[in-house]
């Protein structure tokens, strides 16, 4: 199963927002696309999505910027994924060109079957759950790519 390009962004964006925020720094939209590699406007919308959600707060102003809430840490990843994805189904087997084979076809319980799996594995997992150990040290570099690295400022 292959997963929206929005979905991706959400993903890394709540994953920067769980493990880069730390020191109380201040967290942007802007930042977020540097760092996870999509464009603002894209991650915006991301965002725009998951704060309707509940999981981030967005704050304006010179001194805002974008927190995860306990919900957004807390979230179980099948079902964010599933709200993300508006829980479509892998194939579209009716709509404008409805497959002819729908009255015997096994292909679309299978299908069905192997999405609840997914899902249900991913369920396992919260968003505190993915930033936790190495994930969560690295997005902590990303997010003060300076510390450590030894250089000096010009």
């Amino acid at each position: 199963m292959q997963l929206s390009p929005s979905t991706d962004i959400a993903l890394r964006a709540v994953m920067r927002l769980a493990g880069g925020d730390a020191d109380g720094g201040r967290v942007t939209i802007g930042i977020i696309a540097g760092q996870v590699g999509a464009s603002p406007r894209h991650v915006g919308k991301a965002i725009a999505r998951l704060t309707a959600m509940g999981l981030v707060t967005a704050q304006r102003g010179r001194t805002g910027g974008l927190t995860l809430t306990p919900a957004g840490r807390a979230v179980r990843l099948g079902a964010l994924v599933r709200d993300l994805e508006d829980d479509r189904e892998v194939v579209e087997c009716v709509g404008d060109h409805p497959c002819p084979l729908i009255a015997a076809c096994r292909l679309r319980r299978a299908l069905a079957e192997a999405s609840a799996a997914f899902y249900a594995e991913l369920d396992r997992y919260t968003v505190a759950d993915l930033v936790a150990g190495p994930a969560g040290r690295l997005l902590q570099l990303l997010a003060h790519p300076r510390a450590g690295a030894g250089t000096t400022e010009e």
